[in-house]
């Protein structure tokens, strides 16, 4: 199917079973194409044994563990062809991976990213404000994740102001202006989840105790990034919101999960706390013993599956972070499809998502 076919439906309608039959056979089509256009990739599938024949659902397609991008060149596409190398969040020391993107697949994932956070923040730009320094994103060609998230995210912005400077410290007159110039209208905010507490949330606080109020009641704030960092110190997903909220007004608070393997793929939390698969990819809870499938409600390893790269094979991959499905099709939000919480992190795996990372230095 082409991918184009799967733009054209609403990113939230359809059903388990439908949307089952869609990404069978997309799946099914990227892996053939990863097959005959990356050698390591086929070598890794005649290996296992793979036989595309006996495929019934996107389910038996193989996966790879996400870890492989650290310690492989895996891409379907020449040299010529690839205009972003893309890298993920690590800290001092790490391996990073790197994901390599044509033009078509960079644009798909753009695309696919404005369809499912448009359903959360409506179809209209809207002055932006991003809690994060402008460093960050100025090498084009080698992005990271975090750099990546800002510049992606970015398509949503009108005007747009970092609200922190190149050092970490909050643009108090900065933010002062750009607030009394939008007065009244929507703003978006985005930023990672520990740099959104530790330089936005505590100097906001600061100010507060000092008399200084910023209303952020208009807002919308979207972050990722991970929580490791915040859980240690006992910063819950509900406390979080409180503590915003208390500080600043701001009470539309949306997290989500997603990871530099599969830009554009981000799940995104709705209204009620959960977790949604959009129509572009979907969510596998894996056993740790034997990797079946497990049953709504049971923990295990998290597997995610992208209707998106055509130019590298990371259409199917196995993460480090441990989750499970709360549910498919009956979300009291209305949207269709998966609904699923991240429990953390597996034990021993690295730490790699852009908050976390980050909040490592701390």
């Amino acid at each position: 199917m082409n991918f184009e076919k799967i733009l054209e439906i609403p990113p939230f309608s359809l059903n388990e079973a439908e949307k089952g039959k869609l990404l069978t056979e997309r799946l099914a089509e990227l892996t053939k194409l990863h097959c005959d256009k990356c050698g390591k990739y086929r070598n890794m599938l005649e290996a296992s044994g793979f036989d595309a024949e006996a495929v019934q659902s996107y389910k038996d397609i193989p996966f790879l563990p996400v870890r492989l991008f650290k310690k492989l060149e895996l891409k379907s596409v020449s040299k010529d062809d690839i205009v972003k190398t893309m890298t993920s969040s690590g800290t001092t020391g790490q391996a990073v991976s790197r994901i390599y993107l044509d033009r078509t697949t960079s644009s798909n994932q753009q695309k696919a990213m404005v369809k499912i956070v448009s359903e959360y923040t409506g179809s209209g730009r809207m002055p932006m404000i991003i809690i994060d320094c402008p460093g960050v994103v100025k090498n084009r060609a080698m992005f990271s994740a975090r750099g990546a998230g800002i510049l992606g995210f970015s398509v949503f912005g009108t005007k747009k102001i970092y609200a922190l400077n190149d050092d970490m410290k909050l643009d108090v007159e900065g933010l002062k202006n750009f607030l009394e110039k939008y007065e009244g209208r929507k703003i978006l905010l985005f930023g990672f989840t520990f740099m959104i507490w530790q330089h936005f949330y505590k100097e906001l606080l600061r100010l507060k105790e000092e008399g200084v109020v910023f209303d952020l009641s208009n807002g919308i704030l979207i972050h990722g990034g991970g929580w490791k960092k915040l859980a240690s110190e006992a910063v819950s997903h509900d406390e979080f919101h409180k503590r915003l909220e208390d500080a600043c007004g701001l009470y539309d608070i949306h997290d989500y999960y997603g990871m530099v393997e599969q830009t554009g793929c981000i799940y995104m939390e709705c209204e009620c706390g959960h977790l949604h698969a959009s129509n572009f990819s979907d969510v596998i809870i894996r056993r740790p013993l034997d990797f079946s499938e497990a049953d709504i409600g049971e923990a295990g390893i998290i597997q995610v599956v992208s209707t998106i790269p055509e130019s590298y094979p990371g259409h199917s991959l196995l993460t480090e972070d441990e989750g499970e499905v709360l549910g498919i099709d009956d979300c009291p939000c209305g949207r269709k499809g998966k609904y699923f919480k991240v429990n953390g992190r597996l034990k021993d795996a690295e730490i790699r998502g852009c908050s976390d990372t980050y909040a490592a230095k701390f």
